[in-house]
């Protein structure tokens, strides 16, 4: 029988300042699960975003994770990619390991109706990908892909990257990733995606998706377009304002520009689909991906991530594994 147990988390001070607290929890509830972390992981966009403080006022509730402590700016607990190992629960989850979209901690205690089994297939270390896999997959769906389009996607990160390797499983899928950073090219040859550098990048595109999170991304997500063609909006800035020409490709081709958010089904899915079946998916798509490992270029010890992510929060790196060994 479980008693106590001292767990450890990270926490955002402030921006750019950042500690690991330890607290200590009690036996667990009947209908909830003790996980000892085994690893977590962070995306750059969000993450690096509210390090640096850079959430507007009037998102502070639509950008909270789903078992985030504290409020923005800080002092905040938050994080949503994490990867542990049942060590106490009802006997069927017994030394299971699952993911959740929960924060950077060593032990924590999570419903069981938030936890997700990995597949037999997937490796824990990949696992940590789940939560950009599922915005990937979110994505996707806002662009009601059909066979044979021309797909463009800007912005060579994570979900950029995972984006353009479900598109191109798409039957007579034509797919460029597109990117400034010509390193990106190594990564899209392991995916087997087709790398342009943006002046190489060719137009007349069905539909353009844009993760870039930059202004000339977006200039560029238009300049690519065809007629009528559908432009899809993945970024999110933060607190920064975007110019945008809306007279010239825009306005003359009858182009559509849409936001995804991974907060929300697209309607043409939700008679069906849930939050649950959405993230067992994105686990099942990353069961069956080995080489979507090359998006994880980074491996450090938890104890070191108040200096880890004030070094990743200006880096630009894919995502980052953090490694836990407290027993």
């Amino acid at each position: 029988m479980m008693t106590e147990r001292l767990s450890h988390a990270f926490w955002i001070l402030a921006p750019g300042k950042g500690e690991i607290r330890a607290r200590t929890l009690t036996a667990p509830t009947a209908d909830t699960l003790a996980i000892k972390t085994l690893y977590s992981g962070i995306s750059r966009g969000t993450e690096a975003l509210i390090w640096r403080g850079e959430v507007p006022s009037n998102q502070y509730q639509r950008m909270r994770a789903p078992f985030q402590e504290g409020e923005f700016p800080g002092p905040i607990k938050y994080g949503y990619a994490n990867v542990g190992q049942v060590e106490h629960g009802p006997s069927e989850w017994q030394g299971r390991v699952i993911f959740a979209l929960y924060p950077h901690e060593s032990y924590y205690h999570l419903p069981i109706a938030n936890a997700f089994l990995l597949p037999a297939k997937l490796p824990p270390e990949r696992a940590i990908l789940a939560a950009n896999t599922e915005t990937a997959l979110n994505a996707c769906w806002d662009a009601a892909l059909q066979p044979g389009e021309k797909v463009r996607v800007i912005g060579g990160g994570v979900v950029g990257c995972l984006i353009a390797a479900i598109c191109q499983a798409i039957p007579g899928a034509d797919v460029e990733l597109i990117d400034i950073n010509p390193a990106r090219e190594a990564v899209a040859n392991v995916l087997g995606v087709p790398f342009v550098m943006p002046n190489q990048a060719t137009d007349e595109a069905d539909v353009v998706i844009h993760s870039s999170a930059s202004e000339q991304g977006l200039a560029l997500a238009l300049e690519l377009a065809g007629d009528e063609a559908r432009v899809i909006e993945v970024s999110w800035y933060g607190d920064r304002s975007v110019s945008l020409s809306l007279g010239e490709h825009f306005h003359s081709r009858r182009l559509t520009l849409r936001s995804s958010q991974v907060g929300g089904i697209p309607p043409s899915m939700q008679p069906r689909w849930n939050y649950r079946r959405r993230m067992q998916k994105a686990l099942d798509l990353l069961a069956t991906q080995p080489q979507w490992d090359e998006l994880i270029d980074g491996e450090s010890d938890f104890t070191a991530l108040p200096e880890t992510m004030g070094q990743l929060a200006h880096g630009q790196g894919l995502c980052q594994r953090i490694r836990y060994e407290e027993s």
